[in-house]
């Protein structure tokens, strides 16, 4: 046993020294280097009888930010359920706590929680809101493109409250009230699964109404292009034309670069989606990048409109603001120095893609290029 022993040690230094130098130097594609990874440590584990000092510290070396990027997205989760909890107080003790200072309890509670969301989003994301000019008087549709996770419509929604006092209720998918704590803090925040009635009546109480029309779905699967993923969800344009009401486009810089999913499993989860309608994308990030939201000019109600051409408008808006403000493809490594200095943006052109909403201010330029070649050919005939 002890010569096994012995013998296993120059084996395994040979093993390992040459994995590491392929996984060094030869290997640029980050999905086979995590492979690389994976196989070390599972020779290390069954094929060799003990494993060194330095193995584990490589090991560890390696593994740390790997399990720290994942674990940084359930400071959202907390954050969430602390928010829950507070709700669940100022309930219970809303006779002692709020009576005496105002008879809405749940305007308190929504108060508290804001500042706490406010402070978060200043401390982590030096998040700031511009073209705040744009907000209508009264009710108005917000439509806004969808992260990965919904951060900068919680920061939002506080700095609304907190300076404005105004809040927005948002639309969610259903799955959403199914999750144990969060029914109470959805209904006290001002959370429903609209449908275009309920909308409307929103709407017409005078209340702003959120919608993202891409939803879960362009949340996983949407990438750092920012691309729009709305397929042919023409909803809210229902909504904004039964209401009546003008539409404010929304997009946050970096917001993908905040949390992104993992991209490899698109397949797998999208499949897993279109099975059981649930979100089950792995989600990693939680890196305090800048995030700014700009709030576009106001799309005024216009009958004349269909829902679908009403939903193109809409979607060239957001578009814009995309190749405005947004460096495209995002960089985290950027989007983190921007904290400190705010680069200037350099234009990148986007990949193909498919889809009735995605880039269709560029197909919009092709078309018209199309148009005036043959215009040209027929003056020549």
């Amino acid at each position: 046993m002890v010569e096994n022993q012995c013998n296993a040690g120059p084996v395994k230094a040979y093993i390992m020294s040459d994995l590491l130098k392929k996984f060094d130097f030869e290997t640029t594609n980050d999905f086979v280097k995590l492979t690389v990874a994976l196989i070390g440590f599972y020779m290390g584990m069954f094929y060799l009888e003990y494993v060194d000092t330095e193995y584990s510290l490589w090991l560890t070396w390696f593994l740390t930010p790997v399990i720290v990027t994942f674990l940084l997205p359930a400071v959202i989760i907390v954050l969430i359920y602390m928010s829950s909890i507070i709700f669940h107080l100022y309930r219970l003790y809303r006779l002692r706590v709020v009576d005496g200072v105002q008879g809405d309890w749940r305007q308190a509670a929504r108060l508290a929680i804001c500042a706490l969301w406010d402070a978060h989003g200043w401390l982590w994301h030096g998040y700031e809101v511009r073209g705040l000019e744009n907000i209508p008087d009264g009710p108005f549709l917000l439509i806004y493109y969808h992260g990965a996770l919904p951060i900068d419509m919680y920061y939002l929604n506080a700095r609304m409250l907190l300076f404005k006092r105004r809040f927005f209720h948002s639309i969610a998918d259903r799955f959403m009230f199914k999750i144990p704590g969060w029914a109470m803090l959805l209904e006290g925040l001002c959370v429903i699964p609209g449908t275009v009635q309920t909308c409307v009546s929103v709407l017409r109480a005078g209340h702003p109404l959120a919608i993202s029309p891409g939803g879960v779905y362009e949340a996983q699967f949407g990438d750092h292009y920012y691309r729009l993923n709305w397929k042919s969800r023409i909803g809210f344009a229902k909504v904004a034309l039964e209401a009546k009401v003008p539409i404010v486009p929304m997009f946050t810089r970096n917001v993908r670069e905040a949390f992104r999913t993992v991209g490899w499993l698109r397949g797998v989860c999208l499949r897993l989606y279109a099975c059981t309608r649930v979100p089950l994308a792995p989600v990693y990030g939680g890196f305090p990048v800048k995030l700014v939201t700009h709030l576009g000019r106001p799309i005024p109600h216009d009958p004349s409109l269909t829902p679908e051409q009403l939903q193109k408008k809409v979607a060239r808006a957001i578009e814009e603001m995309v190749e405005e403000h947004q460096r495209i493809p995002g960089n985290i490594l950027l989007a983190l120095m921007e904290r400190v200095y705010e680069f200037p943006k350099k234009e990148k052109s986007k990949p193909s893609a498919n889809g009735t909403c995605q880039n269709s201010v560029q197909k919009e330029k092709e078309d018209s290029k199309c148009d005036e070649n043959e215009r040209d050919k027929t003056k020549v005939s």
